[in-house]
């Protein structure tokens, strides 16, 4: 998509195709520049605005088809809310809204000279359109009829703001970003049979044209390095089991201790012998989106070139129901030298992660360590899809982790950890149990376990199965598929890690 920033001039927007989209701020009426267009289509849009009752509060749009006297072939004004409560979220979720509003329009002029008088109006305008692209984001290419799915169909916006310059330069990074996203959200939203764990590890190995070391293990090199309990969710597969490590150094230091990003990636999930019923059994080809977000952050990183060192590792499997998968009771032993009885195997994706934390912790000698897993159902029964999960041995890391998804959009909610929880992981046989004798407290439970295997480093565990996949659009992201993650790692890099 081309996203073009330019001056304030209200005769290039008559002249604009597609649609032009004007920002209204609540109460304040139209702005000069929208004033002149109104003049130019004999009073069509303030017409409009009065009928329509439009107030320009946040969320709020209003199409006109067909306007006279304007070459466009609608206008569509844009709620930014009040003044004083306009900041990067409502930017953002404004251009979304646009975006939404705006049909199968391919070419939108976005007039926002009423931002001119806030004294961040060019970062204002940049994450307008940041707000705009990401919400353009469509998966579809498996449909076979163009008219099976309404959107809007955008491959240009050009954004009238004051001190284009600047805008543009607010954007750069932020287009970046937005690259990372629709990646995660490319791989959430494809199905297993076409994203198994060894194409999975393919996709990420693209990522070494943006200068990102990419190693794949395999299973002959996870075996050897002990990784037992990440293979054993994999043994009823056809397909290999894979960890994915990628370095992303842009430190000055190149040899400073990394912040490591590990991700869970289930890229299907039947919950092995412990079979799920199965109602929405489909959903479970997001089981990935952890791994996806790693990916898809490393993506972002690397391509607006943080000034940090990053390490993304994904460990990637199928679970599925053979006669060679493993069964519950099983014992395992983890690369850390624990042992682990198997009472569910649908709580598998833990046994992935507990070998990918010890492999980093052990291997890179991390400051901080963060994991991103769709890990537990009772995370959504506590969050609905608002929130991400926060469980953290580090109050700094955790604080550090709520700042950056407040700034970014992207928000999580600590929870609490204790010994007290991590008493209910005992085994009749082995270390630990992978799960509790009970459904109380599913979700703590399981940060409890992966705790056992990151040692004294600073560590954060993301619950994200809210998050990751939802059923209904929001401002900035359509359903299914959304990538979240990227915009809160990049936003914590950017906030904390980097030079």
């Amino acid at each position: 998509m081309k996203i073009k920033f330019t001056g304030l001039d209200a005769t290039e927007a008559a002249k604009a195709k597609g649609a032009v989209v004007v920002g209204v701020l609540k109460d304040e009426g139209l702005s000069p520049v929208a004033a002149m267009l109104d003049e130019a289509s004999g009073g069509t849009i303030s017409r409009a605005f009065k009928v329509g009752k439009f107030t320009g509060k946040a969320g709020e749009t209003l199409g006109i088809v067909a306007p006279q006297g304007l070459a466009c072939d609608r206008v569509v004004l844009v709620g930014l809310g009040a003044r004083g409560d306009l900041g990067d979220r409502a930017a953002e979720a404004a251009g979304g809204h646009a975006a939404a509003a705006l049909g199968e329009a391919e070419e939108m002029t976005a007039v926002l000279d009423a931002l001119s008088a806030s004294d961040d109006a060019a970062a204002l305008a940049a994450r307008f359109a940041f707000g705009a692209r990401l919400r353009t984001y469509r998966f579809d290419k498996y449909r076979t009829k163009s008219d099976e799915r309404k959107a809007a169909r955008l491959s240009a916006i050009v954004v009238q703001c004051e001190a284009a310059d600047k805008a543009k330069k607010a954007y750069d990074p932020l287009d970046a970003v937005a690259d990372g996203v629709f990646l995660a959200r490319d791989l959430v939203n494809e199905p297993a049979n076409v994203l198994h764990p060894e194409e999975f590890a393919k996709r990420a190995e693209k990522l070494s044209k943006l200068g990102v070391e990419v190693e794949v293990l395999g299973e002959k090199e996870m075996k050897k390095l002990g990784m037992n309990t990440l293979l054993a969710v994999g043994m009823g597969s056809e397909r290999e089991s894979q960890l994915v490590v990628m370095r992303w150094q842009g430190a000055k230091d190149k040899d400073a201790a990394p912040l490591v990003l590990v991700g869970k990636g289930v890229c299907f999930d039947t919950g092995g012998i412990s079979l799920k019923p199965a109602a929405k059994m489909e959903e479970m080809t997001m089981d990935m989106g952890g791994a996806a977000a790693v990916t898809g952050t490393m993506h972002a990183l690397a391509s607006r070139k943080a000034k940090a060192n990053v390490v993304g590792i994904i460990g990637l499997v199928e679970n599925m129901p053979d006669g060679r998968a493993q069964r519950p009771g099983d014992v395992v032993t983890s690369m850390s030298g624990q042992t682990v009885e198997v009472i569910n195997t649908d709580a598998e994706g833990r046994l992935v992660l507990c070998d990918a934390l010890w492999y980093a912790q052990d291997r890179f000698k991390p400051k901080a360590m963060v994991d991103l897993a769709t890990l537990t159902g009772a995370i959504i029964i506590s969050l609905g899809h608002e929130y991400a999960g926060l469980f953290s041995n580090d109050d700094a890391l955790a604080g550090a982790l709520s700042a950056a998804g407040d700034a970014s959009g992207e928000g999580v909610w600590r929870f609490p950890m204790s010994d007290a929880y991590d008493k209910k992981l005992k085994s009749r046989v082995a270390d630990m149990a992978n799960v509790s004798g009970g459904r109380d407290a599913g979700s703590i439970t399981a940060a409890q376990f992966l705790k056992r295997f990151v040692n004294d480093v600073p560590w954060a565990h993301l619950d994200i199965a809210g998050t990751a996949y939802v059923s209904e659009d929001k401002p900035t992201v359509p359903k299914y598929g959304t990538g979240f993650g990227v915009r809160l790692l990049d936003r914590l890099v950017a906030d904390v890690y980097e030079d």
